[in-house]
C-alpha cells in the first residue's frame, strides 16, 4: 500500500507541540517550572553525545507529575493550539495519511483522532513521564512503522528534519518543510 508520511512538529503543526504543552501547563502549575531546570543538565549531555535521548526526555516529562489531570488539560490545550496546523496540509490530506512523531501519544491522540489521522508517536506514561520502549526519532519511526504497517510503502515524505533522513531514505519523493516551504530533502 503506497500512502503519504508526515513528521509532526515543525512539519504540519507550526512550532514542537511538546514543548508549546510544556508552556501551557507551565503558566497554570508553576512547579512544572521546576522540573524544566532539572532536565537541563541532561538535554546539555544529549547535546552532548554523553546522555541518550529518551531518557534526556524523560526527565524532562517529569513536569507532569505535576499537572492534576493530565488528559483534560491535553483537551484544553487542542482548543486554542490546533490553529497551528499549516493550511498546506489539509490542502492536499488523505484519508490513509500516517504522522510518525517523537511527541509522546497522550498528546497527539485527541488530535489525530479529531482529524481521523492514523499516528505513530512516543509512548510515554502521561502521569510519570516515563518511556515505554525508546524515543520515536530517527530509525526508531521506520522500526515502528515496519512494525505496525509492514505492507506501507511511502509515497511522499514530508518534515522538517535531517534527523528523518531514515524514512526520507525509504520514501519515492521526500520533502524538507522550512514554514510553508517544502523543497525536496537532501539525502546526500
Amino acid at each position: 500500500m503506497l500512502i503519504n508520511v508526515y513528521d509532526f512538529d515543525n512539519t504540519i503543526y507550526r512550532g514542537d507541540s511538546s514543548f508549546d504543552f510544556f508552556r501551557h501547563c507551565a503558566a497554570k502549575y508553576p512547579r512544572v517550572l521546576l522540573c524544566a531546570v532539572g532536565s537541563l543538565p541532561r538535554f546539555l549531555g544529549m547535546a552532548l553525545g554523553l546522555t541518550e535521548k529518551t531518557r534526556a526526555k524523560e526527565r524532562f516529562y517529569r513536569y507532569l507529575r505535576h499537572v492534576p489531570e493530565v488528559t483534560e488539560e491535553v483537551d484544553r490545550f487542542w482548543l486554542t493550539h490546533d490553529k497551528n496546523l499549516k493550511d498546506w496540509y489539509f490542502a492536499q490530506k488523505k484519508t490513509d495519511d500516517l504522522v510518525i512523531s517523537a511527541s509522546p501519544v497522550f498528546l497527539l491522540e485527541p488530535l489525530m483522532r479529531r482529524l481521523n489521522l492514523r499516528f505513530i508517536a512516543s509512548r510515554v506514561d502521561p502521569k510519570t513521564g516515563l518511556y515505554d520502549g525508546a524515543n520515536c526519532h530517527g530509525e526508531e519511526k521506520v522500526r515502528r512503522m515496519r512494525e505496525l504497517y509492514p505492507d506501507v510503502q511511502i509515497d511522499l515524505f514530508y518534515s522538517d528534519s535531517l534527523n528523518d533522513t531514515p524514512l526520507a531514505r525509504i520514501a519515492q519523493e521526500a520533502f524538507m518543510v522550512k514554514g510553508d516551504e517544502r523543497t525536496a530533502f537532501p539525502l546526500n
